[in-house]
């Protein structure tokens, strides 16, 4: 657990430190867009670019249930820490690598580090920051992402244009020392004194199961049809593995995955809204740039300006969640979030051809405000609910529900608007396409307002431990 003498400014600093980490995460998954014409100009190998992001989306995906239990058996400390050493030594790789191969493999190993980082940051978070402090605080870890969906694109046509693709790989290393030296100074922790079995059958099944899965959610229908030989192998392959994780992780002693989360009705409520939640934020950072530069005449700035929006209104809900999960709950917090997104969703649904920025940026806005209370509402809750033993696993339950559902996003939403523009071209395709999507969006806000409200209960638990601050 995290000691005492932590204290206040230890605090801070670790929370530095933290949001340091999750910058460097977030922004390695939207830095490299702008520089792929100088990079595969520099490596070749353009068929394999796609491959530069998603070996690095998939690496972190699928290690996060892992390093989640990790990080309850044997301290959150040590865990973050090899995560961001792992993704440091996966920065340098990718600097110096000399074809699009290696650099496609050393992506991966950037995502292996940002996995056991990302699972850690919001674990160590809640063992920082008592339940009403941690809204405040997943509000700082959320603007993290608005900033970085902004700041990545323009640092990477920078480094492009004016000095090499390369430092946008370097640039994470002093950054990343940073956060580890002030991890190593302020960042106490009393390891636990219990001896653990690594459960290493189920963490490869795991490992195997999700990484299929994975897979052949994100690239089918792109890399391959939907009905090949690569993709039914993928789909056939994970659910074998997915049959035998869950056989293994029920006789295991320590499961990687145990059990208990699906049987909770607020973990696994949670969980399964919280996918929804991945769902749906794809949709407006796929599509909506599309609509504005297609529909609005817009250029690719004000295009991302309109989506900024979201950028500050998700944090600021964030922040303002515990004022609301402390009176009526983190369930009925979430529903707010539910209705706002659905707002949203309906006003992207109803803009005309052509719409106005202005409807476009009060949809956003809607939309970040709901992401906000979801996400900040139901993360917590679930943390709420169990001891420092258990909290790891929890977060990162919650952590891969929201990127394999943001996987299954970009296929549905990818599917939803090639089946609507395949007989046309011109603004008319694309208006058909992206209302379509707004469309699907929409129900699928809907669908996590009923799954809130049909299967998470009102009230979740507070375990014991969730009292009190824990460094006080």
């Amino acid at each position: 657990m995290i000691d005492a003498r932590t204290g206040t400014t230890g605090r801070g600093k670790v929370l530095a430190a933290l949001v340091a980490t999750m910058a460097l995460a977030a922004m390695d998954t939207t830095i490299v867009a702008t520089a792929v014409p100088q990079l595969v100009g520099d490596l070749g190998g353009y068929t394999l670019f796609s491959w530069v992001f998603s070996a690095y989306l998939l690496a972190q995906t699928v290690t996060i249930p892992v390093y989640g239990k990790l990080g309850d058996l044997y301290g959150r400390k040590p865990v973050l820490l090899a995560g961001i050493l792992v993704f440091l030594l996966g920065s340098a790789l990718c600097a110096i690598s000399p074809n699009m191969v290696l650099l496609v493999v050393f992506r991966a190993v950037q995502g292996i580090g940002a996995g056991g980082a990302q699972s850690m940051i919001a674990t160590v978070a809640s063992d920082l920051y008592s339940v009403a402090e941690r809204g405040r605080v997943q509000g700082w870890l959320s603007s993290v992402w608005g900033v970085s969906a902004i700041l990545g694109p323009l640092l990477g046509g920078a480094f492009a244009e004016y000095a090499s693709w390369r430092w946008i790989f370097l640039v994470n290393l002093p950054i990343g020392a940073t956060a580890l030296l002030l991890l190593l100074r302020y960042l106490r922790e009393q390891r636990p004194q219990t001896t653990h079995r690594i459960d290493y059958p189920g963490a490869v099944l795991v490992l195997l199961a999700s990484g299929a899965l994975f897979l052949w959610i994100t690239e089918g229908g792109t890399a391959w049809a939907w009905l090949s030989a690569p993709s039914l192998v993928l789909l056939g392959g994970g659910i074998l593995a997915l049959l035998a994780a869950v056989f293994a992780e029920r006789r295991a002693a320590e499961p990687i995955v145990p059990p208990w989360i699906w049987s909770r009705r607020a973990l696994a409520g949670s969980c399964l809204a919280t996918a929804g939640l991945g769902l749906l934020l794809i949709g407006p950072s796929t599509f909506l740039p599309t609509y504005a530069q297609s529909l609005l005449g817009l250029g690719p700035i004000a295009a991302g300006l309109v989506l900024s929006t979201m950028s500050l209104t998700w944090p600021l809900a964030s922040a303002l969640s515990a004022r609301c999960y402390l009176r009526i709950g983190f369930r009925d917090t979430a529903l707010i979030g539910a209705l706002l997104a659905i707002a949203g969703s309906a006003v992207l649904f109803a803009l005309p051809d052509p719409g106005s920025v202005w409807q476009c940026i009060l949809a956003v806005a809607l939309l970040g405000g709901g992401f906000g209370l979801i996400s900040a509402s139901l993360l917590i809750g679930m943390q709420a609910g169990v001891g420092w033993s258990e909290r790891g696993v929890v977060t990162g339950a919650n952590q891969f529900a929201r990127y394999l559902g943001s996987g299954l996003g970009a296929a549905v939403y990818g599917a939803v608007s090639n089946a609507s523009t395949e007989t046309g071209h011109g603004p008319r395709a694309v208006y058909a396409g992206t209302h379509h999507v707004f469309l699907a969006m929409l129900l699928i806000a809907v669908a996590v307002l009923l799954v809130l409200l049909v299967l998470t209960p009102r009230r979740f638990p507070v375990h014991e431990e969730q009292q009190v601050n824990p460094v006080r």
